[in-house]
């Protein structure tokens, strides 16, 4: 994989502040939900947006 530049730096680093963000808003939700489903629903996303965290950080170890 070719090195990032300064600006594709920031970017990456953005999207990972990003999802981070969209992780803890959607634990909350998930926490204050009642209904099941709509629990189960906030709680998957949560999920996918740390899974999306972790990838795009892989970027940064390479």
């Amino acid at each position: 994989m070719a090195d990032l530049n300064q600006m594709e730096l920031q970017h990456l680093r953005h999207l990972i502040g990003e999802h981070e963000t969209i992780y803890q808003k959607l634990n909350t939700y998930s926490s204050q939900a009642v209904d099941p489903q709509i629990k189960q629903i906030f709680t998957k996303a949560a999920q996918d947006s740390l899974n999306t965290k972790q990838k795009l950080m892989t970027f940064l170890n390479n």
